[in-house]
């Protein structure tokens, strides 16, 4: 795995251009998309040097218990990969079933789809997800509430 610290002597400019781009977290989630009692905390970001124009994006979703957020999308060009990382969440993606899925286990969401219900299970114990997207670079707002 690369690392992005110190110097790099022999790098060429277009790299180093790509590196320092990718150092800041282009993640935009309006507190509204995502509830006031979640917390999405960016994780990772990086270009996909092998697919210009695209990054991929990590963020963390902590959801106490029986947290919810409200209806949303995401940036059209977005495919989001989640995993549950602890509890339990139930989830409904446009129009398909809507059903809970334990840690471990994962769903996706594609380009432009509708994510209908979002919330933590649990009204006693915390939720935990991966949320990995895979987006156009200049996209600026990953997550907007449907209004």
């Amino acid at each position: 795995m690369e690392q992005h610290k110190g110097a790099r002597h022999h790098e060429h400019p277009i790299h180093r251009e790509r590196r320092r781009r990718s150092h800041g977290l282009r993640i935009a989630v309006p507190v509204s998309a995502h509830g006031t009692t979640e917390t999405v905390t960016p994780n990772f970001q990086h270009a996909i040097l092998n697919v210009p124009g695209k990054s991929l994006t990590a963020v963390v979703v902590d959801c106490p218990p029986g947290a919810a957020s409200p209806a949303h999308r995401h940036a059209g060009s977005a495919f989001i990969y989640a995993y549950v990382v602890s509890g339990e969440v139930e989830s409904q993606v446009d129009d398909g079933p809507t059903r809970v899925y334990h840690a471990g286990e994962s769903f996706f969401e594609a380009p432009g789809a509708v994510h209908r219900i979002s919330r933590n299970v649990s009204n006693k114990k915390p939720a935990k997800l991966l949320a990995v997207f895979i987006a156009d670079s200049n996209d600026q707002a990953l997550t907007t509430p449907i209004k």
